[in-house]
Order: C-alpha cells, then sequence, then structure tokens
C-alpha cells in the first residue's frame, strides 16, 4: 500500500478531526450551508460502496493498526483499496487506545470517513421508467431505514422514495445496517415537508404504478393474491413504526396488502414486513 499525506493524531481535541468528533449528524448536514454539507460513514466495506457510488471523502480517520503494510489480513487489504481509490484524501491516523475513546467507535471496524453530500436527483427521474418502487412514509428508526435499503436492493427494488421526516438514510447507522445499499440504489426525497403526503400517490398514477399500502383493514388483499404478479408497474407504500401510514394515504392506494399471520401476531416491525413484501412482490416475469 502507497502511504500518503497521513498524519498522526495523538489527542482527540485536535482541531483537524473535530467533524468526527465534535458535530452531530444534523450538525454535519448543514455545516456548509447554503452548500451541501457532509456526513460520516463507517467501516471500509460501507465506504467503499460509498466511493463507488461518487461520493466525494474529505478526509479518513483510520486505526493506525490497519496501515501496517506487512499485514496482510483483508480488513488490511479493505482499507488499502479505499485509500488507494483517494489518494491525495488527508488520512488522519492514531492508536486504537486513543480512537476507542470516539463514541461508537467500537462498531466502525477501525475506520471512518467524512464524505460530501450529493444534489439529490427529482422524483420522477428517478421512478419514471421502473417497475417496482418503494415509497417510506415517516419510518423515523435509522436501524429500520438501513435494514429495508438493505432488502430492497437485494429483493428485486428498483429504488426507493422517502418523506421528508424520514430518518436521512446517509446517517451513520442507517448506512451501516444497510451494508452500504444506501449508495447502491437509487434513492430521494420528496421535497414537501408538510404531512399531507397522499398527494404523492396522484404523482405515482400519472407514471402508470398501482399503488399498494402495506396495511391492516378490512380492504386488505392478502400479499400472495396473484393479482399483484400481473401488475406492470407497482408502488409498494410503508409508513411509520407507531401509526403505520396515514388514512389519506391509505384512501388514494388502488390496494391494500397485508401478510398472513398466525399465533395472534397482527403485525411484524416495518423492516421485517419489507423483506416479505418485497420478495412477493418483486418483478417475477422477467
Amino acid at each position: 500500500m502507497k502511504k500518503r499525506n497521513i498524519i498522526h493524531i495523538s489527542d482527540l481535541s485536535d482541531e483537524r478531526i473535530k467533524k468526527y468528533i465534535k458535530y452531530n449528524e444534523n450538525q454535519l448536514t448543514h455545516i456548509y450551508e447554503p452548500d451541501l454539507g457532509v456526513f460520516i460513514a463507517e467501516s471500509a466495506k460501507v465506504i467503499k460502496r460509498a466511493l463507488d457510488a461518487g461520493y466525494q471523502p474529505e478526509s479518513f480517520l483510520i486505526e493506525e493498526g490497519y496501515l501496517d503494510e506487512s499485514s496482510d489480513s483483508v480488513a488490511v487489504r479493505e482499507v488499502s483499496e479505499i485509500i488507494e481509490l483517494s489518494p491525495e484524501v488527508p488520512i488522519f491516523t492514531a492508536s486504537k487506545e486513543v480512537l476507542s475513546n470516539i463514541r461508537g467507535f467500537v462498531v466502525t471496524r477501525g475506520v471512518l470517513s467524512v464524505l460530501r453530500r450529493k444534489e439529490k436527483t427529482k422524483v420522477e427521474d428517478i421512478i419514471a421508467s421502473q417497475r417496482r418502487i418503494v415509497i417510506l412514509e415517516s419510518v423515523v428508526n435509522p436501524t429500520n431505514i438501513g435494514s429495508i435499503f438493505r432488502s430492497a436492493a437485494a429483493l428485486g427494488m428498483e429504488s426507493i422514495v422517502l418523506t421528508r421526516d424520514c430518518c436521512d438514510p446517509l446517517y451513520r447507522r442507517s448506512a451501516r445496517v444497510s451494508m452500504g445499499t444506501v449508495f447502491q440504489i437509487p434513492w430521494t426525497y420528496y421535497d414537501e415537508k408538510n404531512k399531507n403526503y397522499e398527494h404523492y400517490i396522484d404523482q405515482l398514477h400519472d407514471l402508470g404504478y398501482k399503488v399498494v399500502a402495506m396495511a391492516l383493514n378490512d380492504q386488505s388483499k392478502d400479499i400472495t393474491d396473484p393479482i399483484f404478479e400481473k401488475q406492470d408497474k407497482l408502488a409498494i407504500i410503508m409508513g411509520s413504526e407507531g401509526n403505520g401510514l396515514s388514512e389519506a394515504t391509505i384512501k388514494k392506494c388502488d390496494f391494500v396488502i397485508k401478510i398472513p399471520m398466525y399465533h395472534d401476531v397482527d403485525s411484524l416491525n416495518v423492516a421485517a414486513a419489507s423483506a416479505v413484501a418485497f420478495w412477493e412482490l418483486r418483478v417475477k416475469n422477467k
């Protein structure tokens, strides 16, 4: 590995690494306003997927043991690969003892990176020509967001659109839980910041989608109903962890669907339900 621009840090109070230490994720998002802000990605695998997706790193923060050229460990090779992708980017490094004082460092696998955000794509530019898409309404838990993205990428969904009150997919926990698939599957936000989201269904209809709501009511169809396999374009809408989808949203959907349950269980966590739904509603007649 060819080491370049390596800066040794002995104290976490060093101002050069303050983005890793002093700012929360919301502050990082807005740090350069009116320009786009930054986010932090953790672990070599996740960072590699961000780099492959075109996100530009400002710096890396790497435990010094992972810069050991004499090691042939998989972890060191993964770190070497991301560094070689961005040879001019500053690499801050310190001992494990120093870096272990960073909150949550134990789950980073020794590697962090500050990366610049990118402009979001317009909704219609992402979804217009696709056949299976996901709409997330008011899903706020970062673990659920990461799990949903991973399932969507793995199980045949083509893109995800989120309402503005959803958790940011680029938050560290979301990206980590997703195993970096937040950088692989296209996604964007609806611009509206109010909570009257049902009007976005009109746009979906205009683009030729049949819209299905994941919800429990008297009109809910079994998710295995063959009618869904016959639909050329489906938009699958999933709601918040506590309250699910709004009644206004449900009323405008073409179908309401449910996953059959056993042992008097009424529903699954939204992340678990997403995996079942995406597998069952994927395009099967390619």
